[in-house]
Formats: structure tokens, sequence, C-alpha cells
């Protein structure tokens, strides 16, 4: 059988094929991050069929502060429940399986959009902003943060989803801790490794409390900055290790500051070289994502050890059908 092809049980989530629709902004939501129509025409479309195993909805504020940009998800309060709920049921009538993602974008937002104070680890422009010097948060500030992920995830396992995704990529609050580019502290929650991932095994901790033990957790690691001073892969192995032990099911593997592609290549799964290094140090499935358009390469890097699952984001983004063409293919 194709390895694209085998099915996946992870906890009470069964997956057909190893296809994943990473998450993508759309800025498809009404203003204040309600589920609107063209949100569920766009995820009805990408789903139609069932031919993706698996969809992570793209990142979905957790608060006001960590609002992204206008017209993101909201995953802020109860009243986002029953439009979500929608969405959930949406997806798995078409036949795949849907994942929430959630965020706190820290010194990557912006008081235009939020109308709050811009906070971080550290009083530190964002690297990919550079606009903003943001508060460096207290500790009791980060105990309200890591309670809004626990709230959050309540939200997604409420409305129906199949998991939830903790997002620490791309220069958002969790990966701005995570960096040594971003992270300056001098407490617990910065200085080395274990300490700066402190932050994420209390969000890991209150999430796995409120969504209980059979539920998914994923989490979105952007496992190297690619600039010098900032992540390493051998940070991001010690990460993966400490994230398996406090209750990742799976771990989804990105750039950090870098955002989505490493620079100087356009293979295809540019990613690999770190999913690779982290499969040597986990048992839990690694989802491998990076400018991957063809199924013969995603087949490949699932034969070859690679990953687990394979993201395909920018192919499926501008063609709806190319899931079901490749699995037809495959199928053959």
């Amino acid at each position: 059988m194709s390895s694209l092809l085998k099915p996946l049980e992870i906890k009470s989530l069964t997956l057909k094929n190893r296809l994943v629709m990473p998450p993508m902004a759309t800025a498809k939501s009404e203003v204040n991050g309600r589920i609107s129509r063209n949100i569920l025409d766009y995820y009805n479309e990408k789903s139609m069929g069932g031919y993706i195993s698996l969809i992570i909805i793209e990142h979905s504020f957790i608060n006001q502060q960590g609002k992204a940009s206008d017209h993101q998800l909201s995953i802020a309060d109860d009243s986002t429940i029953e439009g979500l709920k929608s969405l959930a049921e949406l997806i798995h009538k078409n036949g795949s399986k849907a994942v929430m993602q959630i965020n706190h974008a820290g010194s990557a937002a912006s008081t235009k959009i939020t109308g709050e104070v811009v906070v971080g680890p550290s009083a530190i422009e964002n690297l990919r902003k550079n606009d903003t010097i943001p508060h460096e948060l207290t500790k009791k500030e980060i105990e309200g943060i890591i309670n809004d992920f626990k709230k959050a995830a309540y939200r997604v396992k409420e409305a129906g989803f199949d998991g939830v995704e903790i997002h620490s990529a791309h220069g958002y609050l969790l990966n701005q801790f995570f960096s040594p580019l971003s992270n300056k502290r001098t407490d617990e929650y910065g200085g080395n490794v274990n300490n700066r991932i402190r932050i994420h095994l209390e969000v890991i901790k209150a999430v796995r409390e409120v969504v209980g033990e059979n539920f998914p957790v994923l989490l979105r690691l952007g496992a190297s900055d690619y600039t010098e001073g900032g992540s390493t892969i051998e940070d991001s192995k010690i990460a993966a290790k400490e994230f398996e032990k406090a209750g990742v099911d799976i771990l989804d593997i990105s750039g950090g500051f870098c955002g989505y592609n490493v620079p100087g290549t356009s293979e295809q799964g540019y990613f690999s070289s770190l999913t690779e290094e982290i499969k040597k140090v986990v048992s839990m499935p690694v989802i491998l994502t990076g400018g991957i358009t063809e199924a013969k390469a995603a087949e490949k890097l699932l034969a070859d050890g690679k990953a687990d699952l394979i993201g395909v984001g920018r192919a499926i983004y501008k063609d709806s059908k190319w899931a079901e063409r490749s699995i037809k293919e495959l199928s053959i």
C-alpha cells in the first residue's frame, strides 16, 4: 500500500490517510473573529470528498491582546463556540477530521488592531515586524495567558473538533519564548532551552487538564530560526522530548522566525532535515510541511522515514482538487 494512503490512529483520532492541510490564515472571518459564510464556503470547498484526512484550521486568537490581524478567527470567548460548531460539522460531513489551532501573537500583534498594549517575553521588537517595543510580560500576566490557552482549548472541544493545536512557530508568542533572539529573560522563563519551553509545558498541562486524556493535543513548533543566535535543531530535539512527556500527541514542524521558508532552498519538503532529526528522539507522529506540490514527493518523504504525516499548504490553497487527484493517482 502507498505510504500516503496508510491510515493512522492517535487516541480518539482516526486518520484515513497521511495527508494534512496545514493551518493557513484566510482573513475571511467577520471583523470580530466570528465564523462567516465566506469561511464556511472556503473550508467546504477544501474538505469536499474527504480526500484530506486532517484539516488544521487557521490560527485563532485566544484573547484580544493576542489577535494578529484583521479578520482573524477568534476562540477568545464562549460566544464563538456556536459558529465554530457549524465549521466542525461541515468538515466532518465532507469526510475529513478537523483540528483547531490556537494562538497568541505576542509582539507580532499591533495596538492598531487589538486596542491593547503589545506584549512579549522581553522588551525586544518582533524580528518580523520591527515597529513596536513590547511590554515584557510579568509572571502574573504569563499565568493569565496560560489560562486563556486553557479556556480556548475547552472551546475547541466544545465546538466538536477532533483535536487542538498549540501554535509555537512563525514568530508568535510561544515561538518568541522559545527563540533566544526574542527571549532575553533572566528568570525561570529565559536562558537555557528548558527554561524557554517552561511556558509551553505549562500551556500543555493546562490544556490537557481541560480536554482530558483522550483528546488529541498537537503542537506546531518553529524548529529552527536559521539565524545566528537563534533556535536550533538541537534545542528542538530537547523540546520535542519534553513536549511528548508532557502529553503532546502530534508534533507539527515548521520554521521559527524564518517563517514558512528555509533560506536558500526550494526542494519539496524543505523542513525534512528537521523532522528527520526530531523523529530520532520521539515516538509520536511528526507532520512535515514545506513546498510539497507533488504526491510522489510526499510519498517518498514518508517512505524514507522523514515524517509520519505530510502537510500540503499552498498547492491545496491554489487548487482545491489537488488532494482528490493525488489520492486517486496513488490508488491506481
